[in-house]
C-alpha cells in the first residue's frame, strides 16, 4: 500500500504580498490617546464583568411595527439600543452608585447632576464617546434621534469637545459587528459602562403563563456590565442588570 500523503507545494513566493507587510506606521493621536486611557483605567479601578442574557422578542415586536413609520418619520432607524439605552437610565435612577464617581484619596463619593449617557461609536479615526446629557428626560423616541445624529456627526468628524464630555455612564454596543459578548472597560471616570451583544434568533424554553414551558424561537441578546469593584459590589451589579432585563424583556415602551 503507498502510504505518501502528497504535501502542499505552496510556497511563500506564491503568496500574494499585502501591501501592510513589512512596513511601519506612526500611531495616530487619537490611537495613542485611547491606548493610555484603557490602560489608565485598568490600573485606576477594579474592574470586573457581570452579564446576563436578555430577550428582546417583545422589543422586536415593537419594532417591527414602528420601524417603517418611524423612519419616515424621523429620517434615521429604530434600532435596538434606544430601548436599551432607556432601560438603563431608569435602572441608574435606581442603583445611583453606577452613575457615581470615587476619589479614594479625598473619601468622596460624587453623584452628578443627571444621568449623562456615552454612546461608543466606531469611527475611521477610532473611538469615540460623545454624551447624550439629561437622557432620563428622553424616552425612546428621542433617544433614538440623538443616538442617529452623535453617531453620524461622529462618522463625519464634525463632534465638539462639548459633545465629548461629562459623560457619568457608558454604553458600548459591540455586538453592532457581530460580537456575542465582551468585557468592555470603564470609561474614567465612570465606574461602570454597559455593552452589548449581536442578537441572535434561537431556540429557548420560555415557561408560560400557567407553569408549563414550552420551546420557542425567540431574539436574544447578552448585555454585559463592567463596573468599578472599588464602589460597586458584585450585588448591585447584578441587582442593577436584573432590572435592565425585566424592563425590555415586559416591552412596555411607547415610540
Amino acid at each position: 500500500m503507498n502510504t505518501h500523503t502528497q504535501q502542499s507545494t505552496t510556497t511563500p513566493a506564491d503568496v500574494p504580498s499585502m501591501p501592510h507587510h513589512g512596513t511601519t506606521e506612526r500611531v495616530s493621536r487619537i490611537r495613542a490617546t485611547i491606548a493610555n486611557r484603557m490602560v489608565e483605567s485598568l490600573d485606576t479601578s477594579a474592574q470586573l464583568t457581570a452579564t446576563v442574557e436578555v430577550d428582546l422578542s417583545a422589543v422586536s415586536d415593537i419594532r417591527r411595527a414602528q420601524k417603517t413609520r418611524f423612519r419616515d418619520e424621523e429620517g434615521v432607524g429604530l434600532s435596538y439600543l434606544p430601548f436599551i439605552v432607556r432601560a438603563a437610565v431608569e435602572a441608574l435612577r435606581d442603583h445611583p452608585k453606577l452613575n457615581a464617581t470615587i476619589d479614594l484619596e479625598a473619601g468622596i463619593i460624587t453623584h452628578p447632576d443627571g444621568e449623562h449617557i456615552g454612546i461608543a461609536v466606531d469611527t475611521p479615526r477610532g473611538l469615540l464617546v460623545p454624551v447624550i446629557r439629561d437622557a432620563a428626560a428622553l424616552s425612546v423616541r428621542p433617544l433614538a434621534t440623538s443616538i442617529a445624529g452623535i453617531a453620524a456627526r461622529a462618522q463625519e468628524g464634525k463632534l465638539t469637545a462639548g459633545d465629548l464630555a461629562g459623560g457619568t455612564f457608558t454604553v458600548t454596543n459591540y455586538g453592532s459587528v457581530g460580537t456575542l459578548f465582551d468585557t468592555p472597560i470603564i470609561n474614567q471616570p465612570q465606574v461602570a459602562i454597559l455593552g452589548t451583544g449581536a442578537l441572535t434568533r434561537r431556540p429557548v424554553v420560555v415557561r408560560l403563563a400557567d407553569g408549563s414551558e414550552s420551546i420557542e424561537a425567540r431574539d436574544m441578546m447578552y448585555l454585559s456590565l463592567s463596573y468599578d469593584h472599588r464602589l460597586v459590589d458584585g450585588a448591585d451589579a447584578a441587582r442593577f442588570l436584573g432590572q435592565v432585563k425585566g424592563r425590555l424583556e415586559a416591552g412596555e415602551f411607547e415610540v
